[in-house]
């Protein structure tokens, strides 16, 4: 059994905050993450994985490098996917409990802490916050809420997963577990959080769904069709590999 970490004992937090051209969103939500840190982490850095901006973001970035010494900026000449961003900061990143979320803080950052602690005091090793329990909050539109059920519903079905949620963009895992994992998940996009989801169920780690307040960013990358459609062919090619495959 997982014995938790003592609450004296001081863990690393790495916070891994994907960025694709968000020159207007990146210094705000930085700053945010800082403030939420400083109330419950005794040592922490903050990763920009910069995924080949085009709009001036890279430049905003290496100004809060200076600006903030717990500020890093991971840097990519050609946008290579929202997944890959991640996977590479995951492995450049120093922290024993591993973070992220998505720039436009569409979750409340009031959850961070019990997304943190329920790693570092509970022993979980992978935890995630989810928009479809009961006690959660989420804001979107109609059309939104019906395709996210849905495919929440092919994922639990399809994959084998007992998450109700898998694609809220904020997650914190266990530094081990997670690297174990990483150099299987072959999505490199939006698909990336249900893949690194399902492997953890399938391989046996604990997670932990926490419920959360939720907004839809104005700006959202998602196109709802088009996302939706890849997303599902995503799920028809992982259960391929995991239920034929073997893999």
């Amino acid at each position: 059994m997982t014995t938790p970490n003592s609450p004296s004992k001081t863990v690393q937090v790495s916070v891994v905050l994907p960025a694709y051209n968000e020159v207007d969103y990146l210094q705000p939500a930085v700053e945010k993450t800082m403030q939420a840190l400083n109330e419950f982490a005794d040592s922490y850095e903050i990763v920009i994985a910069e995924d080949g901006s085009t709009d001036g973001t890279a430049e905003r970035a290496e100004e809060l490098t200076q600006q903030y010494p717990c500020v890093r900026h991971i840097h990519r000449e050609k946008r290579l996917g929202r997944g890959t961003a991640l996977n590479n900061a995951f492995k450049q990143s120093i922290g024993e409990v591993l973070v992220y979320m998505d720039l436009d803080l569409a979750t409340d950052l009031n959850y961070l802490k019990p997304l943190v602690e329920a790693i570092t005091v509970e022993g979980y090793d992978f935890s995630t916050g989810s928009r479809m329990l009961s006690e959660s909050k989420a804001e979107r539109t109609f059309s939104r809420g019906i395709s996210s059920k849905t495919y929440n519903f092919l994922v639990r079905h399809m994959l084998g997963s007992k998450l109700r949620d898998h694609q809220c963009g904020f997650k914190a895992f266990k530094r081990e577990p997670l690297m174990e994992l990483l150099d299987e998940v072959e999505a490199t996009h939006w698909f990336w959080d249900t893949e690194i989801m399902v492997r953890a169920h399938r391989h046996g780690f604990r997670i932990k769904e926490i419920a959360v307040e939720w907004k839809s960013g104005k700006d959202t990358k998602v196109n709802l069709f088009k996302d939706s459609w890849n997303m599902f062919w995503q799920i028809m090619g992982l259960w391929w590999n995991l239920k034929i495959k073997k893999k």
